[in-house]
């Protein structure tokens, strides 16, 4: 009966903890949990048992994850309205643009991470642009293709596809596009405009650090669309721990994120850098090393 009781004041100090506060890091919980509880609790074994469990359980817990990425930058001088957005939103940035380097030295005064957003061959066979990728491409232009581009966003650490229906569901080009993201000490986001691409399967046999978009939001670029989508990019977060969403430099599109990105945190949910995504609270160590290794692994065939 004493054990029932204990329990039973250890379960209503557990609600009234979730019913008033929400919690999102584990050692606040623990700490509240440990302050709140009457010692006396712990003379009992159960209590003690129950402690460890919710210990452990706040061990487990973690701050949902979202990465945005802003694609399409470079062409128009009015894209620099999306430097008003928070630094950790990464561009995706146009190679060969009127504004790519311009932009891609400005988003590193900012401590800001670009990519490059590398036209690639689709379906439709809509114009591609300068620096694309196309099926008929040698394995060796593809890589001097990315390299020139890389010139133009000289602050890239990372590629993601622009189009690519077509080029990412094709193993030789892709290979080849993920050995020099590997000899580069880049990484690679799937912009998943097919869910027939093989682009992040071939990453990952390669060894080249990659993830996927999960969420378009401005595919149409209505208020009340971008609004469904964002709630659509945190419910996926919340569910699975972190998300990816694609969005452009849309007038409406700027608008809506400066006045919701700040409901993110209220939410427990954390906006990260893409390389804090994608390599987990390592990232950044974890990225140096990768790209220590790299450098030093074509070391060798630079010297000959």
């Amino acid at each position: 009966m004493r054990n029932n009781n204990i329990c039973k004041a250890v379960v209503s100090v557990w609600k009234q903890l979730v019913g008033t506060e929400k919690v999102t890091f584990k050692c606040e919980l623990k700490k509240t949990l440990s302050v709140r509880l009457d010692s006396k609790l712990f003379r009992s074994q159960w209590a003690f048992i129950f402690f460890l469990a919710a210990s452990f359980i706040c061990h487990q817990v973690k701050a949902a994850d979202i990465a945005l990425i802003i694609d399409d930058i470079g062409y128009k001088s009015e894209d620099i309205n999306a430097f008003t957005l928070p630094s950790e939103v990464t561009f995706s940035i146009l190679p060969h643009t009127p504004y790519s380097i311009s932009f891609s030295q400005l988003a590193e005064q900012q401590q800001r991470e670009v990519m490059m957003h590398v036209p690639m061959e689709a379906l439709s066979g809509k114009s591609l642009g300068p620096g694309a990728l196309t099926a008929n491409m040698y394995p060796q232009d593809i890589k001097s293709s990315l390299a020139a581009a890389h010139e133009s966003v000289p602050n890239a650490i990372a590629i993601n596809n622009h189009m690519g229906s077509k080029l990412t569901q094709l193993t030789l080009p892709m290979t080849a596009t993920m050995e020099y993201l590997h000899d580069t000490g880049l990484y690679f986001v799937d912009s998943r405009t097919t869910k027939y691409s093989r682009a992040e399967n071939i990453a990952n046999k390669m060894g080249v650090p990659s993830l996927h978009r999960h969420v378009f939001l401005d595919h149409i670029p209505e208020p009340r669309h971008i609004a469904m989508q964002f709630k659509r990019l945190r419910r996926i977060a919340n569910k699975y721990g972190q998300a990816v969403g694609i969005a452009h430099p849309h007038p409406q599109t700027l608008s809506y994120l400066k006045q919701h990105l700040p409901e993110l945190a209220e939410e427990g949910v954390r906006l990260v850098p893409l390389s804090e995504l994608i390599l987990g609270k390592h990232g950044q160590l974890a990225m140096n090393r990768y790209r220590e290794n790299a450098r030093f692994s074509k070391l060798p065939e630079s010297q000959e």
